[in-house]
C-alpha cells in the first residue's frame, strides 16, 4: 500500500510540471537570509565610513537580486546566538557585522534591512533564534548566564534557554517586544522553538508540549498588544508527526521536541509556518500535504533545502525542487529558501529557473483575515500629469490610515486587478509614481494586514504622452543608434519602481535581455558625468 500511495504522490508531482503554469495573485515567497558567521551576509566587516557602506552595498544587490526573482519575504536572522544585528538594551551585537563581538558596525542593520527591503515592497520579518544561545563561554552565553544563572543550561560545548523555566518565556518575550516596538518589522520569525533533541526530558511529552506553547503564547501576547498586523511565524520540524502510511523516522516536530505547531495555527498563535521540509520524494510529498490540510486557513510556506542542489551536499538535480514548488503551489502554499545565497548564486540553475518561470510574476502576500477581514477604502482624486500618476489616500473616520498601494498597468482599459501580470509596483509606499508608457493604470491600498482595497481607474480617456515601444524578440533589444555627437557610454535599464536591474555599454544597433524577466521596463543611457537621457520604453514577453 506504500508504495501505491507514494506512485501516485509521485505522479501527481510530475503532472503538475506538466501542466500549465498558473500564477497566483497570492503567495508567500520566501528566504532565509542567514548572518551568522556571514553565511549569506555580510561577506565584509563594518567598522562605520566607507566599510559600512560596503556592506550595506553588499545587501542591497542581494535584494535586487531577490526582488527580480518577486521574492516577497525577507527572514533576516535578527537575534542570532543571544547576539543582535541591532543595537539591543538587552543583548550585544554579535559579530557578523564588525567581525568583533559586542562591537558595534556603526550603523543600525537591522533598520536598514527593513528599509530597503520595503522599498523594493517586500515584508521583512526578524528571524530570532530562541533556544539556543551559543558557545558555552561565548560573549552571548557568558553575558546571559551572568545575569541569569540559572537560566541556561550547558549540552556539550553549547548553552540552551532552559525550555521548563517559565523565565525563558517572558525574557524572549521580552526580547521580541524591543524589536517590534523600535522598528517596523513585518514579522516575528521564531527558529529553534522547541526542546533541543540532545535534552534530557524527564517529562511526558504533553507536559513538555505545554511547556513550548507557553513560550509561544508569551511572545504572541506581547507581539499582537504591540502591532496586532506584525504576523508570528516560526519554523518547525520538517515533518509534523508520522502519518497513517508514512513514518517520521524518529524526527518529527510535535512527538519528538513537543513544537506543536499545528496546534498553534489552531489556536490562532502563529499565522504563519515555514516547516523545514530538506527533504525529497516520499518524505517530502505526504508531509508537505500534511501541513496543508491542517493549515486552519492560515499561511503554510514549505522551506525548501536547496541547498542539498550544491555538489558538496547531496547533489540533487533541479528536477527535485521544481517538483516541490509544483507541488506546494497546487495545494495553495507558498515556499521559502534555504538560504538565500544557494538562491542568488543560481546553484544548479535554481534562480533561473524561479525568475523566468515558476514565480515570472508578482505575487502579494496572502492577507490576514483571521485577524482582521475588512478592506480600505479605495484610494481617490487618481490623476496623471506631468509623466507621473498620483492620488489621494482614502479617508476612515476623519483620519488617514496608514496605508501602502499596489499599481497596476494595462493596454487595456479597465485594467484588470485579478491579473497578476498586470500587477507592475506591489506595495508601494508613496501616492505618487513615475509612468513613462502609454498605458492605463488602476491603484488599490492595503492595509498593513493584506487586506486590498477596490481598485480606481485610470480615466479611460486620458492619453499619457510616451517614445514608441522599441522592439525586442524576448532575447534581444533593438536600440536607436547613437548620435555621432553623443557621449553616452552605457545604457541603463529599470522597472517601473525606477530599480535599475541591468547596465549595457552603449554600442551596436541591439542588446542582450535574456537575463530579464516579463515585464515593462525603460532603457536609458548614461553619459561620463552620470547625465541620463531616457531612449523608449519596452515590453519583455516571450
Amino acid at each position: 500500500m506504500k508504495r501505491i500511495v507514494f506512485t501516485l504522490v509521485w505522479l501527481m508531482a510530475v503532472l503538475a510540471m506538466s501542466a500549465q503554469t498558473i500564477y497566483p495573485k497570492h503567495e508567500v515567497r520566501a528566504v532565509w537570509l542567514t548572518t551568522i558567521g556571514g553565511l549569506d551576509w555580510p561577506h565584509n566587516y563594518s567598522n562605520g565610513g566607507a566599510s559600512a557602506e560596503r556592506q550595506k552595498e553588499e545587501l542591497r544587490q542581494i535584494l535586487n537580486k531577490l526582488q527580480k526573482a518577486n521574492v516577497n519575504t525577507v527572514l533576516l536572522q535578527t537575534r542570532v546566538r543571544a547576539t543582535t544585528i541591532y543595537p539591543s538594551s538587552m543583548e550585544p551585537w554579535d559579530g557578523c557585522l564588525s567581525g568583533h563581538p559586542g562591537q558595534s558596525p556603526g550603523y543600525d542593520a537591522l533598520a536598514f534591512a527593513i528599509d530597503e527591503c520595503h522599498k523594493r515592497g517586500m515584508e521583512l520579518h526578524a528571524w530570532v533564534v530562541t533556544i539556543p544561545v551559543g558557545k558555552w563561554n561565548a560573549l552571548g552565553c557568558a553575558r546571559l548566564r551572568q545575569r541569569y544563572p540559572k537560566l541556561i543550561m550547558k549540552i556539550g560545548p553549547d548553552g540552551y534557554m532552559n525550555p521548563e523555566s517559565e523565565q525563558t518565556g517572558d525574557y524572549l518575550a521580552s526580547m521580541c517586544r524591543e524589536i517590534v516596538s523600535n522598528y517596523d518589522v513585518d514579522g516575528i520569525h521564531l527558529d529553534y522553538i522547541r526542546y533541543p533533541e540532545t535534552w534530557n526530558r524527564k517529562m511526558n511529552v504533553n507536559a513538555g508540549r505545554q511547556h513550548i506553547t507557553s513560550i509561544v503564547r508569551k511572545i504572541h501576547r506581547i507581539v499582537k498588544n504591540e502591532k496586532p498586523w506584525v504576523k508570528m511565524s516560526c519554523s518547525p520540524v520538517g515533518k509534523y508527526d508520522d502519518l497513517t502510511r508514512y513514518w517520521s523516522h524518529g524526527w518529527n516536530a510535535n512527538t519528538k521536541v513537543c513544537q506543536d505547531a499545528q496546534g498553534w495555527l489552531r489556536d490562532g498563535l502563529m499565522d504563519e509556518l515555514f516547516p523545514m521540509m530538506y527533504f525529497k520524494g516520499n518524505n517530502f510529498f505526504p508531509f508537505a500535504i500534511d501541513w496543508a490540510e491542517c493549515s486552519y486557513g492560515r499561511i503554510v510556506a514549505p522551506g525548501l533545502g536547496i541547498y542539498m542542489l550544491h555538489p558538496k551536499e547531496l547533489n540533487w538535480s533541479l528536477d527535485i525542487v521544481k517538483r516541490e514548488l509544483n507541488v506546494v503551489r497546487d495545494y495553495g502554499m507558498g515556499h521559502c529558501y534555504f538560504r538565500s545565497k544557494f538562491f542568488t548564486d543560481n546553484t544548479k540553475g535554481i534562480y533561473d529557473y524561479v525568475s523566468r518561470q515558476h514565480d515570472r510574476y508578482p505575487a502579494l502576500i496572502p492577507p490576514m483575515t483571521w485577524a482582521h477581514p475588512t478592506p480600505p477604502q479605495a484610494p481617490t482624486n487618481l490623476r496623471v500629469a506631468g509623466g507621473s500618476i498620483s492620488w489621494s489616500a482614502p479617508r476612515t473616520n476623519g483620519r488617514t490610515p496608514y496605508l501602502l498601494y499596489n499599481i497596476y498597468a494595462s493596454r487595456t482599459w479597465p485594467v484588470d486587478v485579478d491579473d497578476v501580470r498586470n500587477l507592475v509596483m506591489p506595495r508601494w509606499q508613496k501616492t505618487k509614481a513615475a509612468i513613462d508608457e502609454r498605458m492605463y493604470y488602476a491603484v488599490t491600498a492595503i492595509d498593513r494586514f493584506g487586506n486590498e482595497s477596490a481598485p480606481v481607474q485610470m480615466d479611460r480617456g486620458t492619453v499619457v504622452q510616451a517614445a514608441q515601444w522599441l522592439k525586442n524578440d524576448g532575447r534581444y533589444l533593438s536600440i536607436p543608434e547613437k548620435p555621432k555627437v553623443s557621449d553616452a557610454q552605457y545604457l541603463v535599464v529599470e522597472t517601473l519602481a525606477g530599480n535599475i536591474v541591468a547596465t549595457r555599454p552603449y554600442q551596436g544597433t541591439r542588446v542582450d535581455i535574456r537575463q530579464l524577466a516579463e515585464g515593462v521596463y525603460t532603457l536609458r543611457s548614461v553619459n561620463r558625468r552620470n547625465v541620463t537621457h531616457r531612449l523608449g520604453q519596452f515590453i519583455v514577453k516571450r
